[in-house]
């Protein structure tokens, strides 16, 4: 059915589907879905040392020995304290472990560190938004879930359509038309 649409029709189809992206804007290519995603191999840091350290903590968090990965973050950080990554792990280990507004201290400054800006930005604006959203704090979350849209993270633009109840009401209307099929 798509092969019939012309490139306008196109372009509209992508703007219900995407309402952040502009009328007739092209859909990026981009796979920022490793935006959330454990980022172990991803983590580059000029000191294999403290990447080893993130590794264990990260480790440690995800067989929920929370106060384990709190203190290899710590130690981390003692090495790299201005490094937007660690502060968003150790975020990420303190949100498992229920002390969010420890994590939401840590994101605002891993926030602040990366300008919002590249993997460690996105992804800590992402959780930060997340974490506003679970404290009722809805402008907040489409605040930061807005600027990680902006910086090109696919997750925050669901996400920003979700919360959307118009955006969301369309698209499954959409979704029930083009998934009927078709009586000839």
């Amino acid at each position: 059915m798509m092969k019939r649409l012309s490139e306008h029709d196109r372009a509209i189809l992508r703007t219900i589907f995407d309402p952040l992206l502009p009328l007739g804007e092209p859909v990026a290519s981009s796979t920022d879905k490793d935006i959330l995603e454990d980022h172990i191999e991803n983590y580059t840091n000029p000191n294999p040392e403290v990447a080893a350290i993130i590794k264990l903590g990260i480790a440690a968090a995800e067989d929920k020995r929370f106060e384990e990965a709190l203190r290899y973050f710590d130690e981390a950080l003692k090495q790299d304290p201005n490094s937007p990554y660690v502060l968003n792990d150790r975020a990420q280990a303190l949100r498992l472990a229920g002390r969010d507004e420890e994590a939401m201290n840590d994101l605002n400054l891993a926030v602040e560190l990366s300008g919002g800006k590249g993997k460690a930005g996105i992804r800590a604006l992402c959780q930060r938004a997340a974490l506003h959203r679970s404290f009722g704090k809805i402008e907040e979350a489409r605040q930061d879930f807005s600027m990680a849209a902006n910086g090109g993270s696919s997750f925050a633009r669901s996400q920003m359509v979700a919360m959307n109840p118009y955006a969301a009401m369309c698209n499954d209307m959409l979704r029930q038309i083009t998934s009927k099929p078709r009586q000839s």
